[in-house]
């Protein structure tokens, strides 16, 4: 059985990762961590998903605190917390905000939970993750960003649209960054088993149309109901259920890089990886075609550049 700590749990995702994991066999304690100014909404929370798992017979201990010591013993502890993006605001203006809550919340875990894993939600993830990295001293395979595991997933739904067949069908993956230089690895997809380009002799596929639905899938969910929710909170929930559980998936998460993937390094990427209890098991090779290679460079220019301007700026060495 284990114990987790979600650090945000009062905003949306934080709270659905924890009603999600609370009807969890493998999990028998949830710390719900927030800060004063939100402990009395929290507290509410915890109230109100009591009486949902009661329905269910369900007696997982729930744990709302302010106190960075309630940590202690954890497994795995999510960083959800941070400022949304707002329209106009650059991914620098975003990140050195949120860089700022991260690194205090990574220096907590690093004392008060020290054989935790870390998993990053906050974004940009990618620059997050880095920075959750350098602040905690952990080693790399315990310190987990989201990274594309949720664009893989939009990537899979919107194939599986598209040729209306079931989405257990298509393995697929998104590697780069989570942004704007996100990289759908669409020479490794296959429909049934077939590879995409094979698959689509047969069945016309517009590319560019998918690629650009990809790009713009998370700005769509936004600009109509304000915020994402379900997709990422249910991303988090499989990437805690796949740790804890020791299941040994492969998964597309953002990880500190230093050289394994086209010779990258100094920098966090989303790529595939086995993930397990100790966290990343190892990152599994990748064979790009030129212009997937093209693109993922790109992913790692952009996102050094602002991972590097952020630690100058809170001069995190």
């Amino acid at each position: 059985m284990a114990k987790i700590a979600i650090m945000g749990a009062s905003g949306t995702i934080g709270k659905n990762v924890a009603f999600t994991l609370a009807k969890e066999d493998s999990i028998d304690e949830i710390v719900l961590f927030a800060r004063e100014s939100s402990y009395e909404k929290i507290t509410g929370e915890v109230l109100d998903m009591y009486d949902a798992l009661a329905a269910e017979d369900m007696d997982c201990i729930l744990t709302p605190t302010c106190s960075y010591e309630d940590l202690e013993g954890c497994e795995v502890v999510l960083i959800s917390s941070g400022i949304p993006r707002k329209e106009g605001m650059s991914r620098l203006q975003l990140a050195i905000p949120n860089a700022k809550i991260v690194s205090e919340y990574s220096q907590a875990i690093a004392k008060h939970a020290p054989d935790s894993i870390i998993l990053i939600v906050t974004n940009p993830v990618d620059v997050m993750t880095t920075i959750a990295l350098k602040m905690s001293g952990f080693d790399k395979n315990r310190v987990i960003g989201l990274g594309n595991h949720l664009d893989s997933l939009r990537l899979k739904i919107i194939l599986a649209q598209y040729f209306q067949i079931n989405s257990g069908e298509i393995n697929t993956r998104v590697i780069g960054e989570h942004g704007d230089h996100m990289v759908p690895l669409l020479s490794y997809t296959t429909i049934g088993g077939v590879l995409l380009h094979n698959f689509v002799k047969s069945i016309p596929l517009d590319i560019d149309e998918v690629v650009k639905r990809l790009r713009s899938a998370g700005n769509t969910i936004i600009s109509k109901k304000g915020a994402t929710e379900y997709g990422p909170s249910y991303a988090v929930s499989n990437l805690i259920k796949t740790i804890v559980n020791d299941s040994r998936k492969i998964l597309t998460v953002s990880t500190y890089l230093e050289g394994e993937v086209e010779g990258v390094y100094d920098v966090s990427l989303g790529v595939p990886a086995i993930l397990c209890k100790n966290g990343i098991k190892s990152i599994v090779p990748l064979k790009m075609d030129e212009d997937e290679k093209k693109q993922f460079l790109d992913a790692a220019r952009a996102v050094k550049k602002c991972t590097y301007l952020v630690r100058e700026e809170l001069d995190i060495k």
